[in-house]
């Protein structure tokens, strides 16, 4: 074969050759096709997401001032409503008993209160425009809190029952012996229940009640508890340490009581 029959015969081969290339090219694009479209279509996706996602945080924040101000609005009602129900339970609190035999009683509020000495205070919210006199009994439901020494037209100034100078006319029990109770000049809620005859039993735990044979305070209110504690003075009577159930830390609300008969039975007994 001749040199021009060899460069016929490698034309050939090549056109095979690229022939054959074409057809597996033509193959392999329309096999693969799908797989294309695939992730096309799944970056075009994801570009949408982004998009939408754009979108949604956008109209968030423009309704963010709308919500922000319902949310204040409703704050707002639901604090008025607080402050409703606050002073309903103060007016709750401050109930008192409409009557006490022989008493007037007026309900008050603690302003001010000492505590840091031996001769401590209270100032209440109500005066002489109120009905509260001098002598007048400061209570609460938990025992007695002092005793009305001055009124202005607004305010009343009272001695503390934690005031050396304080005593109340107290007795063991409902038909034991009865004695003067004092704060016992140190604890908050210490007392001393003093000048009890030998004879009257008592047991840790009885409670101690006003006796009614003061002209300042009703009788049979709760003080407080015996704690234990007692010694003999002079050979003739107990003292006897109490537990009040009042607690002067904490005291605000109170009842104002007035012996109505005090002028004319201080007359009687006035020498």
């Amino acid at each position: 074969m001749g040199r021009r029959g060899t460069s016929w015969l490698t034309t050939l081969v090549n056109v095979v050759i690229f022939i054959v290339l074409e057809m597996a090219a033509f193959s392999m694009v329309r096999h693969n096709a799908p797989l294309q479209r695939f992730w096309a279509a799944r970056a075009a996706h994801a570009t949408m997401g982004r998009i939408w996602s754009g979108t949604s945080s956008i109209g968030n924040y423009f309704s963010l001032r709308s919500e922000n101000e319902a949310l204040a609005q409703e704050n707002f009602n639901l604090h008025a409503e607080l402050l409703e129900a606050r002073e309903a339970l103060r007016e709750a609190k401050l109930e008192t008993p409409s009557k006490i035999k022989g008493f007037s009683v007026l309900s008050a509020e603690v302003v001010q209160i000492s505590q840091n000495g031996q001769h401590n205070y209270l100032v209440l919210n109500k005066g002489l425009e109120d009905g509260v006199q001098v002598n007048s009994g400061i209570i609460t439901r938990n025992g007695v809190a002092g005793i009305v020494d001055a009124v202005s037209d607004h305010f009343a100034f009272a001695f503390s029952f934690q005031n050396n100078d304080v005593s109340v006319s107290a007795r063991l029990g409902r038909e034991g012996g009865g004695g003067l109770l004092v704060w016992d000049g140190s604890s908050e809620q210490g007392a001393v229940l003093t000048g009890i005859p030998l004879q009257f039993k008592y047991e840790k735990g009885d409670t101690v009640y006003t006796s009614g044979h003061s002209l300042v305070f009703p009788p049979d209110i709760p003080l407080g508890t015996l704690t234990g504690k007692a010694r003999v003075v002079n050979g003739a009577t107990n003292e006897l340490g109490v537990t009040l159930f009042q607690s002067f830390s904490d005291i605000r609300y109170v009842t104002v009581v007035h012996n109505n008969s005090i002028d004319e039975i201080q007359k009687l007994t006035s020498p």
